[in-house]
């Protein structure tokens, strides 16, 4: 038999058969491995249909005997699909065009308009929505800084550190009313998942941004899905599953106010034309213990729920609010009044929820700002709020500047009232990734600059610059007086530093003293008449706890015990409703509210 001569052909049914099921098992396989949502918005769905008919094409090639004539070129398959694989080549041909279709339908110059609506965006009031409330509410580390403090964390526990590792994935929320970090950890390679797993992963790490606090919290079950999971229990393997026609954004890792570890799964719907105009319909909450899912509307997302809307979606809405608000025409050739967000966003905690802001400037993105967006990622209830000054970077630059011989790194700020002036806040970090410092930077002078080894302190150093330019008068200075006898005194060793917590005679707030700032305060004595210069107490809720900017001792009482003895301080506890011992209550500087 001549082995050139062709194979003989099967029969046609059989020929059918075997490459459906060469097609199937390839999609299987290549669904599990990519799972592409089984939707007609998902341009994904589009190229796993389109594999699957060039699958079945070869199949039937090759089941076929089919073998190209010498030179008849590409033009022998082609003539072979249209005859013996014509369903499957019109579909072909149809995803393509759908494909073109669906993009032209869905480009900006066609309906400019309905991206600029994509974002409700109102006017707000600087001096009347931006109040004043305690330094607790203040974020003083950036991402990079916290997720070093939980990698460092990670390294102190023996029975982990050779078992799972820090994710380096962590999520910025608002638990139970104070700014922090989330993030799991992860199997440290496939052979510790696979003695791990029956367990899961044992705990999650959480980082205070306010104390720059990093603790690993062990759970009594361990978490079963997470991104570390390899086989079905894969987080986004496991919400494909069981929602198959769903978009998703990536899964946000977060806790409820119980701290029990959830995935956040934002769905993503296209709302212009078949693939444009990218927004939120809801989110799928995933027990990542229990892998349990809910699904929630927008409008029915729980409180505690903090991430559903990502900063780059509001920043790339806002983009084409801002691009389109004069039609398509104008962003290209007049660009009047055409805006967009700057590099860069910083989070702030607010109302139990998390609001991402971020700058905007003019189309030509100089190195000024027109003033920033406040944005809740739970609700996308957007404000815009006029601020014209220097950009976040030149501020940056410009508080570098000051500790310049310390070879500080500017974090990104966030954007304060200060004595009604709207001012940036900038944590100014060394080599180690660790804070050192702080600094406050006025928007409309740069120039102006505040650099001080505490938040507070830094507040009172940026007042008084202010006071000297003129810009905030004597009587304009968010700080009051108060005179007294000392009727009780506390001290304690925070962020390295003493401070004293002084109760004056008739009085039940305590003012915290700085001993590094206000060095007499070692020197008091029950019974001693103060003066206290303080912050003004402007939020809702009063506070057992000020920060004290000044002190002076006025005058002798009768002899009392001293606070310093030779053989050191008489008290070393804070007063018992001081709250967390690194954060001193609720001293006032200005925040969101």
């Amino acid at each position: 038999m001549n082995g050139n001569s062709p194979r003989k052909p099967m029969g046609k049914a059989a020929r059918i058969l075997i490459s459906l099921v060469v097609t199937l098992v390839f999609g299987l396989i290549y669904f599990y491995l990519s799972l592409p949502a089984l939707n007609l918005q998902d341009g994904n769905f589009y190229t796993f249909i389109f594999i699957l008919c060039i699958v079945f094409v070869v199949a039937s090639l090759f089941t076929s005997g089919f073998r190209m004539a010498p030179g008849s070129g590409v033009k022998e398959y082609f003539r072979f699909v249209k005859t013996q694989c014509l369903p499957v080549g019109i579909l072909m041909v149809l995803l393509i065009a759908v494909g073109i279709i669906g993009t032209l339908v869905s480009m900006p110059i066609f309906r400019a308009a309905a991206y600029r609506d994509l974002l409700t965006v109102e006017d707000g009031n600087f001096n009347q929505d931006i109040t004043q409330i305690s330094f607790d509410k203040i974020p003083t580390l950036d991402r990079s800084s916290a997720e070093y403090l939980g990698d460092r964390q990670m390294g102190t526990l023996s029975d982990m550190v050779s078992q799972f590792e820090y994710s380096n994935d962590s999520t910025q929320i608002n638990y139970q009313g104070r700014p922090v970090r989330v993030a799991p950890i992860d199997y440290a390679d496939l052979i510790k998942w696979f003695t791990n797993r029956g367990e899961g992963l044992p705990a999650y790490v959480l980082v205070d941004m306010v104390t720059q606090e990093a603790n690993v919290v062990r759970l009594q079950e361990g978490m079963k899905y997470s991104f570390s999971e390899p086989l079905n229990r894969n987080i986004v393997r496991h919400l494909r599953f069981h929602y198959p026609t769903y978009l998703f954004d990536t899964p946000q890792f977060e806790i409820d106010e119980e701290g029990t570890p959830y995935w956040i799964a934002p769905r993503i719907v296209r709302t212009i034309g078949l693939f444009g105009g990218t927004d939120i319909q809801g989110a799928v909450l995933c027990n990542a213990i229990t892998g349990e899912c809910q699904y929630y509307d927008i409008a029915d997302v729980p409180a505690w729920v903090d991430n559903v809307y990502t900063p780059d979606l509001i920043m790339e809405q806002y983009d084409y609010h801002g691009t389109f608000i004069n039609g398509f025409l104008n962003s290209i050739l007049g660009q009047k009044g055409v805006t967009m967000t700057t590099e860069g966003y910083n989070y702030i905690a607010l109302n139990d929820d998390v609001y991402v802001y971020t700058g905007v400037t003019s189309a030509n993105a100089d190195q000024s700002n027109l003033g920033f967006l406040l944005s809740n990622q739970r609700t996308k209830e957007t404000r815009f709020y006029e601020a014209p000054g220097a950009t976040e970077y030149a501020a940056m630059s410009s508080a570098e500047g000051e500790v310049q011989d310390l070879k500080y790194v500017a974090t990104f700020p966030l954007l304060l009232n200060i004595a009604g002036e709207p001012t940036y806040f900038i944590p100014l970090k060394d080599a180690t990734e660790l804070v050192k410092s702080y600094a406050m930077v006025n928007v409309a002078q740069y120039q102006l600059v505040a650099v001080a080894g505490s938040v507070s302190q830094c507040e009172q150093v940026y007042i008084d610059l202010l006071s000297q330019r003129g810009i905030v008068s004597e009587e304009e200075r968010p700080e009051t007086q108060v005179s007294g006898m000392v009727d009780d005194i506390r001290s304690a060793v925070m962020d390295g530093g003493t401070y004293y917590f002084l109760r004056l005679e008739g009085g039940e707030v305590y003012y915290a003293v700085s001993a590094a700032e206000n060095p007499v305060a070692v020197l008091l004595n029950l019974g001693d008449k103060v003066t206290i210069g303080h912050a003004v107490q402007t939020g809702e809720e009063e506070s057992s706890i000020l920060s004290a900017y000044s002190l002076t001792i006025d005058g002798k009482a009768a002899p009392a015990e001293p606070l310093v003895t030779p053989e050191g301080p008489a008290d070393t506890a804070a007063p018992e409703d001081a709250g967390n011992a690194e954060t001193p209550g609720a001293v006032t500087v200005p925040i969101y509210g």
